[in-house]
């Protein structure tokens, strides 16, 4: 059976419409979702046909070969005309007044659908799948290739369908359907930081170097005395360490001072009964220069000779309680 002026017969439904935004209507709850406004006379039409419910339909652009899916919200569109989602004329490439064909159409439901944000900012929402699950619910089906906008917080943002099973338009509505998340278009994979080229043997050894002739600490290197002052059975052990032999001092005229060792046999020297605190507790005038020494190593040690004397504790007498 054929109507006159309309392209339908039997069980389907065909027309072309120009179509026009949702905003020269007042609707714009439309831009929410994927659903048309058809005039009146197209669900005279559609009820006198054995059509699946609920109605959906393929919309194509002849022109440039776009094809898309969509549903049905009211009809209450003048004729000739229907109303359609803006988002939803961008994936067609239609303008305003273009002719687009409409056809009802039977989708299997979907199953699985796998999608891609044009950005990062739709992964960075606190819960996005709370979010596309809540505007999924506005769509009768997917298609793939169409972007859909989800608009959250007053801002929008477009998802491409890269993939859905069974087919590659499916009906979303009282269907569990599988969703997966491709990476957004401007994700960009970090950069894998540069392995640390280690140093070679010959520049760790001279880094080493500075290190081991630093003087190091050697605890208990000085010499011993005795409180009683008795001269001591052993003589100390000269100080081993690289440290020390670094830090001698040099006498201007070539001597050496005089090593712990003779310090120690100096303090043997000193009468029995006295307690000597230190090394420095008693001095004993440095030996006369040899010959050979200059006239300034004299003088240098004159000065010292004219010192007063300092303090010495405990330097006196011991008397017994017995008399």
């Amino acid at each position: 059976m054929y109507f006159d002026g309309y392209g339908y017969h039997g069980t389907s439904f065909e027309q072309t419409y120009r179509c026009y935004p949702a905003s020269f209507i007042e609707k714009p709850q439309l831009e929410s979702g994927d659903k048309i406004i058809m005039p009146p006379s197209a669900l005279d039409r559609l009820a006198s046909l054995h059509i699946d419910y609920p109605m959906l339909f393929e919309l194509r652009n002849d022109a440039a070969e776009r094809v898309s899916h969509c549903g049905v919200l009211e009809f209450i569109a003048e004729e000739g005309m229907i109303y359609m989602p803006y988002w939803m004329m961008e994936n067609m490439l239609l303008q305003e007044g273009d002719v687009v064909r409409v056809k009802n159409v039977t989708l299997p439901k979907g199953t699985y659908v796998k999608l891609q944000p044009h950005t990062k900012d739709f992964l960075d929402i606190s819960n996005p799948k709370a979010i596309l699950e809540t505007t999924l619910r506005n769509f009768s089906c997917l298609t793939v290739g169409d972007s859909i906008m989800v608009a959250y917080n007053n801002k929008k943002y477009y998802i491409d369908i890269i993939e859905s099973k069974p087919s590659n338009a499916t009906s979303i509505i009282e269907t569990d359907c599988e969703v997966d998340f491709a990476p957004p278009l401007d994700y960009k994979e970090p950069e894998r930081p540069v392995a640390h080229v280690p140093l070679n043997k010959a520049t760790a050894q001279v880094e080493e170097a500075p290190a081991e002739t630093e003087p190091k600490f050697n605890p208990f290197t000085g010499a011993g005395r005795r409180l009683d002052g008795k001269p001591l059975k052993y003589e100390p052990a000269p100080a081993s360490s690289s440290g020390s032999k670094d830090t001698k001092p040099v006498v201007a005229n070539g001597t050496a001072p005089p090593s712990t060792g003779s310090s120690s046999q100096t303090g043997n020297c000193q009468a029995q009964g006295k307690l000597v605190f230190g090394a420095s507790a008693s001095r004993i005038p440095k030996e006369t220069p040899k010959k050979e020494a200059t006239k300034d190593a004299k003088q240098e040690q004159q000065p010292e000779k004219k010192e007063d004397p300092k303090f010495q504790p405990f330097t006196g007498k011991k008397y017994s309680l017995r008399g």
